[in-house]
């Protein structure tokens, strides 16, 4: 359904994207995340035909954007972040000024419009103007709006920017209801957004595409090793650094490391350790906990830290090193071994 090739677009001296490529399918919701200044909206603009490429090539439903512009739009329903509607204009007054402006014929122009209407739950205030409506009503209409022509391709930019929980809760909603008969490109920087309503993720920074796949995937496919968080009771007298050494001593466990948040009970003797495994290791739970128990040490939470898409998304847009808190130093296990 949308087929992008190479494209790039700078603004003077500035490249907001450069050679971009991807491909969505029949049916697909497909998120493009990325910070702020990644490129996003540029990319969106050149896909729905407002901006042109400076090089490449955009196909929607298989017409090219430069080459037949009028047929490749006429395939996509836009809404920009800030929905394009009139606030002097009623719901179904709007409706009826936007499938005109689509070329709905006129005897199809009230079933496109209820049809609309009821897609994105708006039948109640059809009367109301839009103006007097909620952000959250508003952006209803302007989805209706983009549907009125009824198209197969859906971009979506930035949704729910704006909106109070319940009203985002509803559009995510409103979305996947959607998504089954439409292919869609849902644009936004809100992270929890992408992961709920999408079926895959491509994240963008600094103009290109950084990683694209299934959240599954790019959790699978995420390099690095595994972390453990365990809380662990020693010897008050013996301080969290005994604990620090004997769990590094463990086959597998390349550095631990105490966390910055340390339990309530400190003073009884409790810690909160992060483990970092050597990359590839496999499960070390039990030669951790088995550890613990030889050397006298008692255990009561053991938890396998698994990779989320925050954290590979954080770590595509910013690959600095993480922090090491104040307190103990780290233990390497080439430290305790040498």
């Amino acid at each position: 359904m949308i087929l992008v090739r190479e494209i790039s677009k700078s603004f003077g001296p500035l490249k907001a994207v450069s050679n971009v490529s991807f491909e969505l399918g029949n049916n697909q919701v497909v998120g493009l995340l990325g910070p702020n200044g990644a490129g996003k909206s540029t990319t969106i603009r050149m896909t729905t035909g407002f901006l042109a490429p400076d090089s490449g090539s955009i196909t929607i439903a298989g017409y090219d954007i430069a080459k037949q512009p009028s047929h490749a739009k006429s395939q996509i329903g836009y809404l920009p972040e800030q929905a394009p509607i009139y606030p002097e204009m009623s719901v179904r007054g709007y409706l009826k000024h936007r499938a005109r402006l689509f070329g709905v014929e006129t005897k199809h122009i009230k079933p496109a419009i209820e049809r609309a209407m009821d897609m994105c739950h708006i039948d109640n205030v059809a009367r109301r103007r839009v103006g007097h409506l909620s952000k959250g009503y508003k952006q209803r209409v302007g989805l209706a709006g983009a549907l009125i022509h009824d198209p197969p391709v859906l971009i979506l930019d930035e949704p729910t920017n704006g909106l109070d929980p319940s009203q985002i809760r509803d559009s995510r909603s409103l979305i996947r209801d959607l998504a089954e008969n439409k292919t869609m490109l849902v644009c936004s920087h809100i992270l929890p957004e992408i992961e709920r309503i999408c079926d895959r993720v491509m994240i963008m920074n600094h103009g290109s595409i950084q990683a694209d796949g299934t959240p599954q995937e790019l959790i699978s496919q995420a390099p690095g090793p595994t972390r453990y968080t365990v809380e662990i009771r020693t010897n008050p007298t013996a301080g969290i650094a005994h604990a620090l050494r004997v769990l590094a001593m463990v086959p597998g466990v390349d550095s631990t490391i105490p966390d910055e948040q340390q339990p309530e009970d400190a003073s009884r003797g409790w810690s909160r350790i992060i483990i970092n495994a050597v990359n590839g290791e496999g499960d070390l739970r039990e030669p951790i906990a088995g550890a613990a128990e030889d050397k006298g040490l008692f255990i009561r939470e053991l938890t396998k830290q698994r990779q989320s898409l925050e954290s590979i998304f954080m770590g595509l847009i910013d690959p600095a090193p993480t922090h090491t808190p104040a307190g103990p130093a780290a233990i390497s296990s080439h430290e305790v071994n040498a």
